[in-house]
């Protein structure tokens, strides 16, 4: 696993009601800070990449859809310089990742239909 990137198993809890998942909370060890929550939707085949920031942690959680994310370490002094990591994210794999600033993020949306991501991160844009 790269330094600096966290993965946390998510619980689904259903009834006939319905569902409910937690993603993040303030006392998680995955929390570091809040700065604001999105909402993105990639397309079907569609690659959203590579970037990275400069200042804010990200935290992944697709909710409808799949999604195949990829984080590159691409900072030269970090002992995982290099180590890629993917992540398959979804409701079949219910999982938050959350990486550090500067490691290269991208994604993929694998479903016949679009993949909606909601990411909470450390800084406002």
């Amino acid at each position: 696993m790269i330094k600096g990137v966290w993965v946390k198993q998510l619980k689904v809890i259903a009834d006939e009601r319905g569902r409910l998942m937690e993603m993040l909370r303030c006392d998680d060890d995955e929390f570091r800070k809040f700065g604001q929550i999105y909402m993105t939707a990639v397309n079907p085949g569609v690659v959203k990449g590579w970037h990275y920031h400069k200042v804010q942690c990200d935290n992944f959680v697709c909710v409808s859809g799949m999604l195949k994310l990829v984080l590159y370490d691409s900072r030269e002094n970090s002992p995982t310089h290099g180590e890629v990591n993917e992540f398959f994210l979804g409701p079949h794999n219910p999982i938050l990742v959350g990486f550090e600033p500067l490691i290269l993020h991208g994604f993929k949306g694998i479903s016949p239909h679009e993949s909606l991501v909601i990411n909470c991160v450390t800084e406002p844009y």
